[in-house]
């Protein structure tokens, strides 16, 4: 589209920094609402990609999805054929806000140069937690975070002759590249600071997820710090070291978890919070700044149950934040009430999932609860392929408010955490929950779904300790 030089500066110029799902759906949406006569839209992403799911990377690796670009939702190509003029290899390294401009380097010429904006949104993302230890840079050892660090990781596994891997951390990453490792054929040690895998379950639910896992012939090191990577002769990675122990490795995966990426937006004076994150309104406005936005993994979001603020960096999320954001800088009005904090995963054929508040959660935020955990099927138990399940529920005393619900078990289990999604959002009691109209056939559930079967135990713990 060619255009003088006064149509230029009559539009409204739409910075994005990072082309991944926040910062890229900000820039369609409002491309959407306000056409290329309208708002100019410049989005700079330092990678290869756009518009990828991460969450799929261990599912790649593993073999479930045969391709990488399976994982790609839209290219750079497909955004500046809807007039997004989106730069490739390309980092913003300073934002300057009296300005109003970024300051961006070409990542393979180191070339420079400045761009104005008249609103800005920040989707820079979080970035893998690496520890600092001796060795943790050595040929053979990877963090699991972008399409490259999937590819990177892919190639080592063809080239490395052994069959040893240790995987650093057990959270979701850690334990999904664990099943994908197993997936490839390796023997998968898988080493954990905390006192179960999981740590986004109580432990005692994270306790089953480390049965399943030693079932399935993954070694699990759980209360273990790891104090260095040592290297061989070539300098590649050939075992974890812990205070007690040596895990012989061919290859190390990181899955220690992420931080937001906000030191850009730090050295410019914005607003971050207790997690790290950037802070913002419910129109994702960073707070104090009219036309600068701020979506995905880099903010912090407010929790529903507790009332606080919690970082959680999940696609679902980033995803709706860039609609939101889009939609008010297109002239539109959107907001993001909050979370409830819901995941699943699984490894192998055990799901997992929760939602809502761990005791530890509900302690910090000073509330007074009762748990009950109960033992189910996915389908009625006569029906054939019924699997175990074990759901466990939080209620707050007195008022019976639902406050979070864990789920671990197999086929049919990770899902029905959905169901207390819902009543989490809509803060209802248990009571009120042994009252919902479910859906029952043999093939799906019990009569009583597993989740009924908890809010009822559930209702009577919460009489019992009012009496």
């Amino acid at each position: 589209m060619n255009m003088s030089r006064a149509e230029e500066r009559s539009r409204e110029r739409l910075v994005v920094i990072g082309g991944d799902a926040a910062g890229m759906s900000a820039a369609s949406q409002a491309r959407r609402l306000r056409g290329p006569d309208e708002l100019e839209i410049v989005a700079f992403e330092r990678g290869h990609f756009t518009s990828f799911s991460a969450c799929g990377i261990p599912y790649w690796v593993g073999g479930d999805v045969p391709e990488r670009d399976r994982l790609i939702a839209r290219s750079p190509e497909e955004h500046r054929a809807r007039d997004i003029d989106l730069r490739m290899r390309t980092e913003v390294v300073e934002i300057d806000v009296e300005g109003a401009r970024v300051r961006a380097r070409d990542v393979d010429s180191g070339a420079e140069s400045w761009t104005s904006y008249d609103k800005l949104v920040i989707a820079t993302g979080a970035r893998p937690i690496r520890p600092d230890l001796p060795g943790v840079d050595a040929p053979g050892v990877h963090g699991v975070q972008t399409l490259d660090d999937g590819q990177a990781l892919l190639d080592t596994l063809t080239a490395t002759e052994g069959r040893r891997a240790v995987v650093v951390g057990a959270g979701y990453i850690g334990v999904e590249m664990a099943e994908a490792l197993i997936n490839r054929g390796y023997e998968v040690t898988v080493v954990n600071r905390g006192e179960e895998p999981m740590s986004t379950l109580d432990p005692d639910m994270g306790r089953l997820v480390h049965k399943a896992m030693e079932g399935l012939g993954i070694t699990m090191v759980d209360d273990a710090e790891v104090t260095a990577v040592r290297t061989g002769d070539d300098g590649r990675v050939r075992a974890v070291t812990t205070e007690d122990a040596e895990y012989p490795a061919d290859v190390v995966v990181l899955g220690i978890g992420v931080r937001p990426e906000t030191e850009l937006a730090k050295a410019a004076g914005l607003p971050v919070g207790d997690h790290g994150g950037l802070l913002t309104d419910l129109a994702l406005r960073v707070r104090g700044h009219e036309n600068i936005w701020a979506g995905g993994d880099c903010v912090e979001v407010l929790d529903l149950v507790s009332g606080g603020l919690r970082h959680i960096p999940l696609g679902t999320h980033a995803n709706k934040h860039g609609q939101i954001i889009g939609a008010n800088i297109g002239g539109g009005y959107a907001t993001f009430p909050g979370v409830v904090g819901t995941a699943v995963s699984k490894v192998c054929d055990l799901e997992i999932a929760r939602t809502g508040l761990r005791e530890k959660d509900a302690d910090r935020a000073g509330l007074q609860y009762v748990t009950v955990t109960i033992e189910s099927t996915s389908r009625a138990g006569y029906y054939p392929g019924a699997a175990p399940m074990t759901v466990k529920m939080l209620a707050e005393r007195r008022t019976g408010r639902l406050l979070g619900v864990q789920i671990v078990g197999r086929e049919g289990a990770g899902k029905r955490v959905d169901i207390a999604a819902v009543a989490l959002t809509a803060g209802m009691t248990v009571d009120q929950m042994t009252s919902l109209d479910l859906g029952y056939a043999p093939p799906f559930s019990p009569v009583w779904d597993p989740i009924l079967v908890a809010a009822r135990k559930a209702v009577a713990a919460v009489r019992s300790s009012a009496s």
